[in-house]
């Protein structure tokens, strides 16, 4: 068991929407990844998804209001709710999520992610 530093490791990469897979608990996966500009419209049938917000701000966009995520604050987004997580200016954030829970759920948008790099 060791510490994991998640600015070093926001460290290693800069492209967006990849996220990258920092550690497993009880069949979750911990992901960190950062994001720029808006992403697609999804929702996961099976899957709650976690956002906490490291660095920056995060809007997460619902079909009838907004949330706003400021540095230290999360947001569970319940399964089946869609939604659309939008980066106005660089945002690093930590994602729970089961394991193999693809990034855009139910789209098929070429960025979405299943099975994310170990960093």
């Amino acid at each position: 068991m060791q510490a994991i530093d998640l600015a070093a490791k926001f460290a290693l990469f800069s492209d967006h929407w990849q996220p990258r897979l920092v550690a497993e608990m009880n069949g979750q996966e911990i992901r960190i990844a950062k994001l720029l500009g808006e992403f697609c419209w999804h929702a996961h049938a099976d899957a709650d998804e976690l956002f906490l917000v490291v660095r920056g701000r995060l809007r997460i966009d619902f079909r009838d209001h907004a949330v706003e995520l400021a540095p230290g604050q999360l947001l569970v987004v319940p399964r089946g709710v869609e939604h659309r997580p939008v980066a106005t200016e660089e945002v690093e954030v930590l994602l729970f999520e089961p394991a193999g829970t693809k990034s855009g759920g139910d789209t098929d948008d070429p960025r979405s992610v299943t099975k994310p790099e170990r960093i």
